[in-house]
């Protein structure tokens, strides 16, 4: 386990996975948001993010969460390991919900400078719009992953649980190849 590509929909818990898994692999993170925004919420040109987000993903190691779907083949294509979180809309928006009112007005860490949780209509609108088809393009993604990528689907947050526990055993016993210190 060197290079993690982590996929789901808005308040998934793609963020918070990625941070507890680098804090156990002490793999280095790389949040998209940092790469789609820019300080001030300002998006970024695609070509950029495009640009930035190849590059990132042909480092040597990383747990790469979140979304820009063009990438998505050839992050899949450099990643070892293709998690899924496919967790019901209703808890996602019960996160996204907690997680604005928890944040409001502040940066989280996910997120670059200047990006301060704010309440956003289009952010919502879109969760709205895309929840059919956000889903039926990951899971031809996860589908389609090539046999020598190790898979999760998770679509409980129990499921998430019991993989970091199972993952810090075998952490603990040495067995996944990822350096300890």
């Amino acid at each position: 386990m060197q290079r993690v590509m982590i996929i789901g929909q808005p308040g998934s818990g793609k963020s918070t996975l990625a941070r507890r898994l680098g804090d156990k692999t002490f793999l280095p993170v790389i949040h998209i948001d940092h790469i789609h925004w820019k300080s001030g919420w300002v998006e970024r040109d695609r070509a950029d993010k495009t640009r930035m987000t190849l590059e990132a993903s042909n480092r040597p190691a990383w747990i790469f969460e979140g979304g820009h779907s063009k990438t998505w083949p050839e992050r899949l294509a450099r990643a070892d390991t293709l998690i899924w979180l496919d967790l019901p809309l209703g808890l996602r928006a019960r996160r996204v919900l907690w997680r604005t009112l928890r944040s409001y007005g502040k940066t989280r860490p996910d997120l670059p400078d200047g990006c301060p949780e704010q309440i956003s209509l289009e952010f919502w609108s879109w969760i709205w719009r895309t929840r059919h088809s956000a889903r039926v393009n990951m899971r031809a993604l996860y589908d389609g992953a090539p046999a020598d990528k190790t898979k999760y689907h998770f679509t409980s947050k129990a499921q998430v649980n019991a993989f970091l526990s199972d993952l810090g055993t075998a952490l603990a016993v040495g067995n996944l190849g990822i350096p300890h210190r």
